[in-house]
């Protein structure tokens, strides 16, 4: 396919086309040589690839060490944030141990018409085919500055209202043709960088014109980058990628959006049937509830989401299946302060809102995980007993219990939403012994709660009777020699 696009074969870290050369005197260039070989901590190395793991349920890197996805959505960030900005965002996250981001190129928020925080729109007459080269510089030079602190960019080619203004300001810009140009030349630009791309922006596909659009745009991302970055697509609420492209082969793995209500908690069990489809593919909750996000839309009657309520979500997506889980803050995505229009009722500002609690706790999930095997964990709903009234345990709602074990019986976890009893089954376990941990979603801190046979069935309480206070119950095989749950030992 030839491309109108001037500087069409331009990929991340190459030098501006037209750029001018002015003579350097010979002394100059000897220094500059020098300074090029000489060792630098200044830029971080590459980050390495991400593959599907080889049992097709996860994701790996280019050396096959399992990936935990700990993302967050900054879908403005390209957008509403100058550099400085964003630089403070990413440093934020990083230390918070995030290590995904998702982003939009063409942004959700009039992000057409509206220029960047540096006055920039992105395409000349809203042309896809026309792309404003120094707003497609700003967005790299975010995409590279945090690949530089080890944070993967989740990176949407566009919001779905340039393809389906069935909500949102648009306008409709896209056709397969475009599509297929724009992901080519966006695909080629970035085949060097940490990212993941993610097609679609949360609107409906109706039409088979609908699908046509998303998958030029998919095929085309493959082309331009030769297949150098994994794709998935980001449906609307309530729904999953797997309900109209599971089977297409562009597609890695499946992403799902739970959504925004605090009841809505049977979506999460749709993270498991993903997990279940064949052809195998991973699958990760790309958009659950957000911290300080009104519940169910509707803040006046149901008010805002806080931290115990998007925890849940979490350990209810890993234990159901999925890869990693994505947080979100309803003032982060947006990246609102007070000179901007707000969506929705934010309540403080983004820079004040990376410190919610919620975002804090997110790390200790991933840490749980990483401190045992993590390619062999499956969801496991038969080692927790039902109780004779059922929506108590393994319960429904806010109060849903869920498990997931490891393969081989070396260790088992039980997410407890609520403090009631609960009766777990044990002959999951390998050896004849079994030693238990109580870890505090909160804290990320582990206290041992016994050892005792590895037989029949065994009765728990969690050390915190009450409706909102969750932990997760551990068991290990003692003979695995595992250490404390969320210890940063990580077995391979």
């Amino acid at each position: 396919m030839d491309f109108p696009f001037k500087d069409r074969h331009r990929t991340l870290g190459s030098p501006r086309a037209g750029s001018t050369r002015t003579r350097v005197p010979w002394l100059a260039w000897v220094a500059f040589l020098l300074l090029a070989l000489a060792p630098s901590d200044a830029t971080a190395a590459p980050l390495p690839r991400l593959h599907v793991s080889d049992n097709q349920r996860f994701l790996v890197t280019a050396d096959g060490h399992p990936f935990f996805w700990q993302g967050d959505t900054a879908w403005e960030l390209f957008h509403r944030l100058d550099r400085k900005d964003a630089e403070s965002y990413l440093r934020t996250r990083a230390s918070q141990r995030f290590n995904v981001v998702q982003a939009v190129v063409l942004a959700e928020l009039d992000g057409l018409s509206e220029p960047n925080a540096n006055g920039d729109r992105p395409l000349s007459d809203n042309d896809p085919l026309r792309p404003v080269e120094k707003y497609f510089d700003h967005v790299e030079a975010v995409v590279r500055m945090a690949n530089d602190l080890g944070i993967y960019v989740g990176l949407l080619p566009t919001w779905g209202d340039k393809w389906n203004k069935k909500w949102g300001v648009g306008p409709e810009i896209f056709n397969t043709n475009n599509a297929a140009a724009y992901g080519e030349w966006l695909g080629r630009r970035f085949r060097d960088a940490g990212i993941v791309w993610i097609v679609g922006g949360d609107r409906p596909v109706e039409s088979d014109h609908h699908k046509a659009i998303i998958r030029s745009m998919a095929l085309g991302l493959r082309r331009g980058d030769g297949g150098a970055h994994l794709i998935t697509f980001h449906p609307t609420g309530g729904a999953g990628s797997s309900k109209d492209f599971h089977g297409e082969a562009w597609l890695d793995f499946n992403m799902r959006q739970n959504g925004h209500s605090a009841e809505h908690t049977g979506r999460y069990s749709l993270t498991r049937d993903d997990h279940g489809r064949t052809p195998t593919k991973p699958v990760i909750d790309g958009e659950p509830l957000y911290e300080g996000h009104p519940l169910a839309f509707d803040a006046a009657k149901q008010g805002h989401s806080v931290a115990a309520d998007v925890r849940p979500p979490l350990y209810w997506d890993l234990f159901e299946g999925a890869f990693g889980h994505t947080y979100g803050h309803h003032s982060v995505w947006q990246m609102w302060t007070p000179s901007k229009k707000p969506v929705n009722a934010p309540l403080m500002p983004w820079a004040e809102a990376l410190q919610e609690p919620g975002a804090r706790q997110m790390q200790h999930g991933r840490a749980l995980i990483e401190s045992r095997p993590f390619l062999s964990r499956v969801p496991a709903p038969e080692i927790i007993v039902p109780e004779r009234v059922e929506t108590s345990v393994p319960g429904a709602g806010r109060g849903r219990f869920v498990a997931t074990r490891d393969t081989e019986g070396t260790y088992g976890m039980v997410y407890v939403p609520v403090g009631r009893p609960f009766t777990v089954r044990l002959d999951f376990l390998r050896g004849d012994r079994a030693k238990a941990w109580w870890f505090d979603p909160r804290t990320g801190k582990a206290r041992g709660a016994g050892t005792f046979p590895a037989q029949g069935e065994r009765t728990f309480a969690s050390p915190t009777p009450g409706e909102r206070m969750d932990w997760v119950l551990v068991l290990d095989d003692p003979g695995a020699g595992y250490g404390a749950p969320g210890s940063g030992v990580r077995p391979r």
